[in-house]
């Protein structure tokens, strides 16, 4: 009987140490298990953010610098000046108008490139995409090159009696050139809203005698509103915080708040001035988008009920 229990002990032991154990992880509260992504995000994002948020109190001294000192008047500055609010103005203006031409142009594209087949489709999303393997600076000296008086946009304008134009550093430059670079980030969100649609409600409203262009507004457009969102609140924010298009192809002359940070902070030598306008457009780029956010996710969430 003892040696029937002993061998019993012993078999219960070894099945429980031949059970897997649980990794030693498990046991760990959420905030410890996520702390190194936290530590990674603080180090890069909300310290230099910090940093930055600090240096706008600083008080600019043309002998010696940034002084450290508690001192509103870099704000008080910016707000208060017409010739910051100019530039604001002209920066998000640009943003929205690049916004809404990207809108216009890709969500058709998008719609056209959805209902393509292979291996059409492919090489025209190679070619939508190709544009992001260039570097931005390429892109803009390019642009440079097509739009200067001895260009080739003046050349075919002379081909038809018109012409030359000026169209380099100018604000038709700095929009035909950002939608260049934008398009490709409302392409893909509209084409992958487009992915999850059901061709059958489609078909279901074409067989009640519902005409494709009904169609296309009543049952294809509102389920693209998701995507047409994502898209544009990234082409907004890009285009607002642009800085190597609007300082190549808009020169000196048309100020972007983008460059005007890199004057103040490489020109000037104005760091607080520089740091303010920055913490500024951020702000403001935050308070746009926010804004449009929920009013569009309103209006979609009334619209499908």
């Amino acid at each position: 009987m003892d040696s029937t229990l002993r061998s019993s002990e012993s078999a219960s032991a070894a099945e429980s140490n031949s059970a897997p154990r649980a990794p030693w992880h498990a046991n760990l509260p959420l905030w410890m298990m996520s702390a190194p992504a936290l530590l990674l995000f603080a180090v890069l994002v909300i310290v230099p953010l910090a940093m930055t948020l600090a240096l706008t109190f600083y008080r600019f001294d043309p002998a010696i610098g940034p002084v450290a000192a508690f001192d509103l008047h870099n704000y008080a500055e910016v707000l208060g000046s017409s010739y910051f609010h100019t530039i604001f103005a002209r920066t998000f203006g640009i943003a929205a108008l690049v916004t809404l031409l990207c809108v216009v142009i890709g969500t058709p594209e998008a719609y056209i490139l959805s209902r393509m087949g292979d291996p059409w489709r492919s090489i025209f999303l190679l070619v939508i995409l190709a544009p992001l393997l260039v570097s931005v600076v390429v892109r803009a000296f390019g642009w440079s090159m097509l739009l200067n008086v001895n260009g080739l946009v003046n050349q075919l304008l002379g081909a038809f009696g018109f012409g030359p134009y000026k169209l380099l550093y100018t604000t038709f430059a700095i929009v035909i050139a950002l939608i260049h670079v934008m398009l490709p980030f409302m392409v893909i969100p509209v084409w992958t809203a487009l992915q999850r649609i059901d061709p059958q409600t489609e078909n279901a409203a074409l067989s009640l005698m519902a005409s494709p262009a009904v169609t296309l507004w009543r049952i294809v457009l509102p389920q693209l509103v998701p995507g047409i969102l994502s898209g544009s609140l990234i082409v907004f924010g890009l285009s607002a915080s642009a800085f190597a298009i609007p300082g190549l192809l808009g020169g000196r002359r048309l100020k972007v708040a983008a460059t005007t940070v890199y004057d103040q902070f490489l020109s000037s030598l104005n760091w607080p001035l520089g740091a303010t306008i920055a913490v500024l457009l951020l702000i403001a780029n935050l308070v746009v988008m926010l804004t449009y956010y929920r009013v569009l996710e309103r209006r979609y969430t009334r619209s499908m009920g």
